[in-house]
């Protein structure tokens, strides 16, 4: 999945945060990282439209996925 995305963007956004080379492995690993994040969103976001018996996935079911997903990361 993480391959849909190339790898100039991610080297693009590590960039805006510091004048810094960018490794390839850096790249690939932010590519893997953000695939596998995007993935569970997507599930969660579908999952959220479906719940509500909808058939199409709206910005509102990607926030709410987003927020349940960080609702526990200080939790532990």
């Amino acid at each position: 999945m993480a391959e849909e995305f190339t790898l100039a963007p991610m080297r693009r956004l590590l960039r805006k945060h510091g004048d810094l080379r960018i490794s390839e492995g850096a790249a690939e690993e932010l590519r893997a990282v953000i695939g596998e994040y995007g993935s569970r969103i997507a599930e969660a976001a579908v999952a959220h439209a479906a719940g509500e018996g909808r058939r199409t996935v709206l910005d509102r079911d990607i926030r709410s996925a987003v927020e349940r997903m960080t609702a526990g990361e200080g939790e532990g």
